[in-house]
């Protein structure tokens, strides 16, 4: 999805000119794919239609973006990266549930006076059937390396299954708010939940 998410980006060494040129090239194909979404909704717009927006080929097309709906998540790369991020990085006294609440309600939620290039991209993936499954499939391929830095974080073992859970719950909540009248509420409610959980398995291992 191009440039939503928070500028919390993974270092990286600088890229060649081959590198910058195949980058561009993704990024124009993204940008073109989510504007035509947008305007004519995802459904209505076809692959050649997009590929001609961004002046690329198809075969160029599907060799970065296999599938039509990963046209719409094209910095799911980085996206593992902030979630694991949101943990090991948390200010001190925040709770590892807590800081994926936030996480949450920050990348897969747009708020009532946020960006409003968010919303609207927001708005498509909720109204779209095909991208909310492809969106919760992508979050949930992060549950295992959220899962170890949630061991990691929590001093516990690195196959410990209630880390496994807390990762798998915490990337599934924001899609189970989606069918609340008030989504934001709904996500704050089951980190509730999930954070009375976490605090009582810290104070049995103490």
């Amino acid at each position: 999805m191009p440039s939503i998410t928070p500028d919390i980006a993974p270092d990286t060494a600088p890229m060649g000119r081959r590198e910058r040129k195949k980058a561009a090239t993704r990024q124009a194909i993204a940008g073109a794919a989510l504007r035509l979404f947008l305007e004519r909704g995802y459904d209505a717009v076809g692959i050649r239609e997009i590929a001609d927006a961004a002046d690329v080929s198809t075969t160029t097309l599907f060799k970065h973006f296999p599938v039509k709906e990963a046209l719409v998540f094209d910095e799911e790369l980085d996206q593992e990266a902030r979630l694991i991020a949101a943990v090991r990085d948390r200010r001190a006294g925040l709770s590892i549930p807590a800081a994926l609440r936030d996480h949450a309600l920050t990348t897969r939620l747009a708020a009532p006076d946020g960006d409003p290039g968010f919303a609207a991209f927001a708005d498509l993936v909720t109204r779209t059937p095909a991208l909310r499954d492809y969106a919760q499939t992508m979050w949930l391929r992060h549950t295992a390396a959220l899962a170890r830095a949630i061991a990691e974080e929590g001093g516990l073992a690195a196959d410990d299954p209630a880390c496994t859970a807390l990762a798998h719950f915490a990337l599934e909540a924001p899609r189970a708010a989606c069918a609340h009248d008030d989504p934001r509420q709904a996500i704050t409610r089951a980190f509730d939940l999930l954070e009375h959980g976490w605090s009582a398995l810290a104070a049995g291992g103490a």
